[in-house]
């Protein structure tokens, strides 16, 4: 009873967010909630409501992700197996001999896991496989697991290490690496690190991509999951090469291969892509005349597509536009800005609608390329029309700033600050459009005789009179040389800025 609680225990903490789903629905619990809380209501449930329905629920979703190793494949395994395809065990001299400590099957001779095939990586070029994916084999119950893989390197393998060209100092261009991944035969594996890994080549430890932060609340941290360079450790020689990779064994299977590569950058990725994948501006055209078909069965019809010149990664003017050959929306991104993020971390989704973005399928946009050449930098965005032409999009407030350039009138500027023969200067001054103020004579007839004509036809008005000062405004401006009527009539009108108010044309 205990061995299968334990058992059936170890196999929930092995399930996924799917499995574990359905478990929980099937006992008539909530599936909603993050993993970590999925598997604390499974093992609760396990742990409180153990049954043999439920533990046969809890077998059949196992085994239906990882089936049973069936026995026939120890007979395949060849008498001699060649140093390079050499078995993981937790010591060179372990036996196959041991029970499984979930299921108690026997345990096959560990053999190269020749069904299992790793998905191809675009800044890795394979060049030769050193050992081909071979299953990591539990030796005991513990939680913590170590297997040993050998292999050795061939002279003109050696000499192609130590001639490499360095991408940066202490990094070359060949490499020797160690790939790891789901023992599963069913399509292309991904690379997935066990829990709790460590990789210690020739007796020392070699660096393993740590997890990034994640700045979601509830989010758990992501590990990247790529190729480990084991080069720097290695013996460039006829020496036989040992790795040690320690492994966390929780129920699930994971299969090591080690391979020598050639590692591009994303300036040499980038060099392929116009090389290879430039799709013609005539091709781009009857796409866009494609979607903008007319469809006598649709009841919208559409005239145009805008399509932004700004890239969504970097909100930055796109520099050379690229997109997926399976999306379906015009707009483009950045392909140097997105293989540069891709080779930093990579996740190969299109940043415009988040589906897969292999670098097979990226392609550059002639059209668009040839529109970024021909508009200026202020303009961001474009519509295509349905004839495969375009047009730009300008934006709302340079619109409006030309629509009032072209509704203003134009008249003729006046000067409006006349300096006063009481000597105070006025605060601003303007030029008119034929010169200078004329005449004194001239701005004192717009104080003593009411409204004047201004140059260019407007009516002259002094504000700074008004009803009941009328007539004493008259003499505000009057003749310099009467001392005396200067001396009755009040002071002249100060601004707020203590300077005199003048004449204003009203139009």
């Amino acid at each position: 009873m205990a061995a299968e609680l334990v058992e059936a225990m170890n196999m929930v903490k092995s399930f996924r967010v799917s499995d574990l789903q359905t478990l929980l629905a099937s006992m008539g619990r909530s599936k909603s909630g993050l993993k970590q809380d999925l598997v604390g209501r499974a093992l609760r449930l396990v742990q409180t409501e153990y049954s043999p329905e439920l533990l046969k629920n809890v077998r059949q979703l196992y085994e239906s992700r990882f089936p049973k190793t069936s026995g026939w494949l120890a007979a395949r395994r060849p008498e001699g197996v060649p140093v390079a395809y050499s078995s993981l065990s937790s010591s060179p001299t372990a036996t196959s001999q041991g029970a499984d400590y979930l299921n108690g099957i026997s345990k096959p001779i560990p053999t190269p896991a020749a069904e299992v095939k790793l998905v191809p990586l675009p800044f890795y070029q394979t060049l030769e496989t050193l050992l081909p994916p071979t299953e990591l084999i539990a030796q005991n119950n513990e939680k913590l697991q170590d297997s040993q893989c050998i292999f050795e390197l061939t002279p003109n393998q050696a000499d192609q290490i130590r001639n490499a060209s360095e991408l940066r100092p202490g990094i070359r261009s060949i490499q020797v690496v160690l790939r790891i991944c789901y023992t599963d035969s069913i399509g292309v594996q991904e690379d997935q690190y066990p829990p709790n890994i460590a990789v210690k080549v020739n007796q020392s430890y070699c660096h393993v991509p740590g997890y990034y932060p994640s700045n979601k609340p509830g989010v758990e941290p992501r590990r990247p999951c790529r190729p480990v360079n084991i080069t720097p450790w290695l013996h460039l020689s006829n020496v036989t090469n040992r790795v040690t990779i320690t492994w966390g064994n929780f129920g699930k299977r994971y299969s090591v291969a080690v391979y020598l590569v050639r590692v591009f950058t994303a300036a040499d990725l980038f060099s392929q892509l116009k090389l290879c994948s430039v799709e013609s501006a005539e091709r781009c055209r009857e796409r866009i005349q494609d979607k903008l078909r007319f469809d006598p069965e649709s009841e919208i019809a559409t005239t145009g597509l805008r399509v932004s010149l700004i890239c969504p990664l970097v909100k930055m003017r796109l520099g050379v536009p690229c997109r997926v050959l399976t999306c379906a929306h015009l707009q483009c991104f950045d392909a140097v800005f997105f293989l540069q993020m891709n080779e930093k971390k990579p996740t190969w989704t299109c940043p415009v609608c988040d589906k897969p973005a292999p670098f097979e399928l990226l392609t550059i946009d002639g059209l668009l390329s040839e529109i970024l050449k021909e508009t200026s930098e202020d303009i961001e965005e474009i519509e295509y029309l349905t004839d495969g032409s375009w047009r730009p999009i300008r934006d709302e407030k340079e619109r409006d700033r030309e629509r009032e350039r072209s509704n203003t009138p134009e008249y003729p500027v006046v000067d409006i600050c006349i300096p006063e023969a009481n000597g105070h200067s006025p605060a601003h001054s303007s030029t008119s459009l034929t010169g200078k103020s004329g005449s004194g004579s001239a701005g004192m007839a717009g104080v003593t005789g009411g409204p004047a004509v201004a140059p260019g036809g407007g009516v002259v008005v002094d504000l700074t009179l008004d009803s009941s000062s009328e007539e004493e405004g008259g003499g505000a401006g009057g003749d310099s040389e009467d001392t005396e009527d200067s001396a009755d009539s009040p002071a002249p009108k100060r601004g707020r800025y203590n300077y005199d108010k003048d004449l204003v044309t009203a139009y």
